[in-house]
Order: structure tokens, then C-alpha cells, then sequence
């Protein structure tokens, strides 16, 4: 198989798992940090906006994750770094 066609290959096939991964594991967290948070609220609801704030700053940073992992793949996928080891 030609190095060029290999690269290729690999280099979508690893984009699609990055995808795959790096959507289900913030999805979990996600989920449960929305769990917790809704226990809790049940619990204290005089502290809410205080659970509320803090759930979706963390909601954020978990989301995050997905988002390093979706450009690391567009990389992959539209400005492959190994490409430029085929071209020299």
C-alpha cells in the first residue's frame, strides 16, 4: 500500500475514534455532574443559584475535553502534520 494512502487511512480512522471517545467520556460526566447537582438542589434548595453557578462552570470545563478532542481531529483530518513527511 502506498505511504500516502496509509497516512490517509490512519489518519481518519484515528479521527473517528478521537471523535467516538471524546464525545462519550464527557457525556458520562456530564450525566452525573447534572445528577449530583439535582440531588443536591433537592436537598438545599435555598442554595440553588449556588449549585446552579457551579454546575455549569463545570459543565463547561467537562465540555471542553469534547471540544480539544473535535479539533484535534478536524486536525487529523484537514491539516495532517504527516502529510509534510511525504512531500520531502
Amino acid at each position: 500500500m502506498e505511504s500516502a494512502t496509509m497516512i490517509g487511512m490512519t489518519s481518519i480512522i484515528m479521527a473517528g475514534v478521537t471523535l467516538c471517545i471524546g464525545s462519550i467520556a464527557p457525556a458520562i460526566g456530564e450525566s452525573n455532574a447534572v445528577t449530583q447537582a439535582l440531588k443536591s438542589i433537592a436537598q438545599q434548595p435555598d442554595e440553588s443559584n449556588t449549585i446552579s453557578r457551579t454546575l455549569f462552570v463545570g459543565l463547561a470545563m467537562i465540555e471542553s475535553t469534547a471540544i480539544y478532542c473535535f479539533v484535534l481531529s478536524m486536525i487529523l483530518l484537514f491539516a495532517n502534520p504527516f502529510w509534510n513527511a511525504l512531500v520531502k
